[in-house]
């Protein structure tokens, strides 16, 4: 049986987000009308998350001293990593101590926050097929990864090239040719989270689509763990960042069973404990590449993913509801509502404070709603929004949400 106290009284159940941006943010909402007494930590003040958050903190997540001083002094029942940049190994020293419960745990956070850790977990651990791949300290090393030397065959071109540590595509190029590759090693090292960085190489699947596979573990009635799928969401992605996604995207009988596999054994491992114990719950984004009916394992997210932002209008429960649900034991449902699809709204502008034009405009486009974040200054490709439209046929809804996006004018104040 699960009880939640009252926010703000001695009995409260306390949940503490590392990481307040908007998907944070929807988070804290979900958490919030379940009764959960919620802390915003972000790097930056004002963050989305903080803004709704009963209490707000700022401080550098990646600094161990300054994490575990925070966490000690608020004492949350759950610690939800919602970013990969944290102290993970303080994370797991406090969860080995028994002095908190981190989401889904310790551990995965860890092994998610850098390409090479999942990627070496799914592909060498436990087998699942990925797109051949290097790791590269130099730009030399990626030369020779790329195109081989001393009778070793290279990776070859196209490849990706991404560092081991950003998000949000950051840092990510296709390279289509040898003098490509200088300059993609330069634009990873400018978008990784470290400086003097990693990156990983990976040979160009030609997939037909990508998908995101948004899988949840959830106690059941009986107190075991389930693995639970919802409705494959069809994205596109432009160097690396996600700027349209929908839901349901059809599959293939045989490449959706593939999928699930895929999704269930790599999430499975990343729910073990500290003690060996398979106790991680909550949801995972997991990222695939499908071509006909073979499926390949890309990335995985222990959190809500950008892309399942379209759960807002398309599930009965949002990635954010089931995961909120998931953390605290709750019951979880993953149907399907509607069709729907998202469509991001970028700043458009460097400014702080900017206002949003064309807000009525895009509201009168059919079955639209807008998520517009909140977050305290722009950039030109920064994501200040969402638009989103539901429909029976989801192509209808794609065009709908495209349309509302493109009446958000954002502009400097």
């Amino acid at each position: 049986m699960t009880t939640i106290g009252t926010p703000l009284s001695r009995h409260a159940t306390k949940v503490m987000l590392l990481g307040s941006g908007e998907l944070g943010k929807e988070v804290l909402i979900a958490l919030q009308r379940l009764g959960v007494e919620t802390v915003a930590v972000d790097r930056y003040d004002n963050a989305p998350g903080q803004q709704v958050a009963h209490h707000a903190r700022t401080i550098t997540m990646s600094d161990p001293a300054m994490l575990r001083e925070l966490i000690e002094e608020e004492q949350p029942d759950l610690v939800v990593p919602e970013i990969e940049a944290i102290a993970t190994p303080m994370l797991e020293v406090l969860e080995a101590t028994g002095t908190v419960r981190v989401v889904p745990t310790a551990r995965a956070a860890r092994l998610t926050m850098d390409r090479e850790g999942i990627r070496r977990l799914a592909a060498e651990t436990l087998g699942l097929p990925t797109s051949p791949y290097q790791f590269c300290d130099s730009l030399a090393e990626l030369q020779v990864a790329i195109n081989g030397a001393d009778g070793h065959k290279g990776i070859g071109y196209p490849c990706i090239v991404k560092p081991v540590m950003s998000s949000s595509g950051k840092g990510q190029s296709k390279i289509s040719g040898p003098a490509d590759v200088p300059t993609a090693w330069n634009y990873a090292m400018a978008g990784g989270r470290v400086s003097h960085g990693r990156v990983i190489v990976e040979g160009f699947i030609d997939f037909d689509y990508e998908i995101t596979l948004l899988t949840v573990r959830a106690r059941g009635a009986d107190g075991q763990i389930q693995t639970h799928f919802c409705e494959p969401v069809g994205h596109i992605q432009v160097n690396g960042d996600y700027v349209e996604s929908w839901q349901p995207h059809p599959m293939h009988p045989q490449a959706l069973a593939q999928a699930r596999h895929i999704a269930k054994t790599v999430t499975d491992d990343l729910g073990v404990g500290v003690d060996g114990q398979p106790s991680g719950l909550g949801l995972f984004g997991v990222e695939l590449f499908v071509k006909g009916d073979q499926v390949w394992f890309s990335e995985v997210s222990p959190r809500p993913h950008d892309t399942g932002l379209v759960t807002l209008t398309t599930q009965h429960q949002s990635e954010f509801e089931l995961h909120a649900r998931a953390i605290l034991g709750l019951p979880v449902n993953t149907a399907l509502r509607s069709p729907g699809a998202s469509a991001v709204i970028y700043g458009g502008v460097d400014a702080p404070g900017i206002v949003f034009d064309g807000v009525d405009d895009a509201l009168r486009v059919p079955n639209t709603d807008l998520r517009l974040f909140g977050k305290p200054e722009s950039f030109v490709k920064r994501r200040m929004g969402v638009a989103l439209a539901f429909d029976a046929d989801v192509e209808v809804a794609r065009v709908n949400a495209k349309l509302a996006a493109s009446k958000v004018r954002p502009r400097a104040a």
